[in-house]
């Protein structure tokens, strides 16, 4: 049963318009010199989060306690794993596995969805 369009059980996805079709890659706007984020649903199971990266910005080396998933939407990405440089354009997905080093750098203005799965 829908009520004003959700469902009832409330929105476990937020910050978007349910059920209708989403230009994903509209969702969220470049920013000169900054990396703008939002988030989509975050608990302790997952997260899901849009990233828009202006031109040279970049999240540095780091390590998740969850995989996590790029899906680039715009642009070219270079996402680097345990010291092995990746380069994603739209429509390419790669797989930083937890408890390994990585960072995303903006080669190119880029925006990417980022999944990250946590094990109980």
């Amino acid at each position: 049963m829908l009520v004003s369009g959700e469902f009832c059980m409330g929105k476990l996805i937020k910050n978007v318009e349910h059920g209708v079709v989403l230009p994903l890659v509209d969702e969220v706007a470049y920013q000169d010199g900054q990396i703008v984020s939002k988030t989509l649903a975050q608990n302790s199971r997952h997260s899901l989060t849009l990233f828009a990266f202006e031109k040279g910005e970049e999240i540095s080396s780091h390590e998740s306690a969850g995989d996590a998933l790029v899906l680039v939407l715009d642009g070219v990405g270079r996402i680097t794993i345990d010291g092995k440089m990746h380069l994603l354009h739209r429509g390419e997905a790669i797989v930083m596995p937890a408890q390994v080093s990585h960072a995303v750098y903006a080669v190119e203005r880029f925006k990417m969805l980022l999944t990250v799965s946590f094990s109980e």
